[in-house]
């Protein structure tokens, strides 16, 4: 697994798995630009990147939901380094709320750095990114493919992440052989849970819990994530594009919601099925019969309307 005299952007970079996939680049050889917001702990990782590569990294500090920012790290990026041939969109935040109790200004909050900055900064590195056959791993979550309650605004922003990776990936750029991916991480041991709102003793209960929700049994390292995204972005991936890799323990394949169709029941429940009078509204109807409903049946055939209203 080599990056060697790639030129690699990583957002996110001053901590968690930003700042392990920096260090992970720069022993694997990549020239590095690296954001983040926390000017200290960036310059730290890029010491720490230095000390494994020898090269000094460029630092393209800001808040990416500023769009002079997002302008000026792409402009300082090719300006030092005339190319850029991997962008790791790894920045992003966590909210907690439900449907009923997160404010337009939280979703806004999230959407604009785990979502926009992303759309803003590809769509500003896609010109580049052409010109080097490069390419695009997006850090989202799985939080994408699986619904968790009490954070519906950061799984809505991974979920269009998860879309946006696969639509630009396949529709857009695959013809120009601009590969573009996704890392789904489980829970991973940083400080995201911390910034929204967890103290140590709630975070302690946290990670132990993890333990059985992901099949390995524990919560994951950063160094393991950035580990599929170094590979993703080798060349040994050069064959894949499109895909949102899970890194979580197993988490994606669990089923911690089980349900058996044997306990459903809609006894006593009304319910009126349009478009019943054949195919999905005609099972629906059927299977809600066998459950015991009472049915109002709407349809446009009257024929095949009375033949499945005879079967319920």
């Amino acid at each position: 697994l080599s990056l060697k005299g790639k030129v690699a952007l990583i957002t996110g970079a001053s901590s968690g798995i930003g700042a392990a996939t920096s260090i992970l680049f720069a022993k694997l050889g990549a020239r590095l630009a690296l954001n983040g917001r926390n000017m200290d702990n960036l310059t730290k990782i890029a010491h720490q990147c230095e000390e494994a590569s020898k090269e000094k990294p460029l630092l393209v500090p800001g808040d990416l939901t500023e769009e002079g920012v997002v302008k000026k790290t792409i402009a300082d990026t090719i300006a030092h380094y005339s190319q850029l041939d991997i962008l790791v969109n790894n920045a992003g935040i966590l909210e907690t709320g439900s449907i009923e109790n997160t404010t337009m200004e939280q979703y806004d909050k999230v959407m604009n750095i785990n979502m926009r900055s992303v759309y803003e900064l590809t769509t500003l590195a896609v010109p580049h990114l052409i010109k080097t056959k490069g390419n695009v791993i997006n850090v989202s979550s799985i939080c994408g493919p699986r619904s968790f309650s009490g954070l519906l605004a950061y799984c809505v922003s991974k979920s269009a992440l998860d879309q946006f990776t696969r639509c630009v990936a396949l529709v857009e750029l695959a013809s120009k052989q601009v590969r573009v991916n996704a890392v789904c991480p489980g829970v991973i041991i940083t400080e995201i849970h911390k910034r929204a709102g967890l103290n140590e003793g709630q975070y302690a209960e946290f990670l132990e819990h993890s333990k059985e929700t992901h099949a390995l049994g524990r919560p994951g390292k950063a160094d393991e994530v950035a580990q599929g995204i170094a590979f993703l972005a080798a060349e040994t991936a050069s064959f894949i594009t499109g895909v949102t890799l899970p890194i979580d323990g197993g988490r994606h394949a669990m089923c911690p919601r089980i349900f058996f169709f044997f306990l459903l029941s809609l006894k006593g429940k009304v319910a009126l099925v349009n478009g019943a009078s054949s195919g999905i509204g005609a099972a629906t109807s059927i299977l809600s019969a066998k459950l015991r409903a009472r049915l109002a049946l709407n349809g446009w055939n009257m024929d095949n309307l009375t033949k499945i209203a005879h079967q319920c």
